[in-house]
């Protein structure tokens, strides 16, 4: 996984995949999936970035215990 932030359009993108996306499907206003032929979800773009998220919340992570019991 690779996070992006572009200050200049104030945009998020979160890849989580490789892979090419081939469509994007809008979830809520400025909050899209990237999807392949698969509908496998590539990556998440959020738009107006800063209204929407604690982009100070970014620089840290915290990985959960059940994330690897599900590996």
């Amino acid at each position: 996984m690779k996070i992006e932030y572009d200050q200049e359009i104030d945009a998020i993108y979160i890849k989580l995949s490789s892979k090419k996306p081939t469509g994007a499907i809008e979830i809520k206003e400025g909050i899209n999936l990237d999807v392949n032929d698969a509908d496998e979800i590539i990556g998440i773009e959020i738009l107006d970035a800063s209204s929407k998220l604690k982009l100070k919340s970014f620089s840290s992570y915290e990985l959960s215990k059940e994330l690897f019991k599900a590996i």
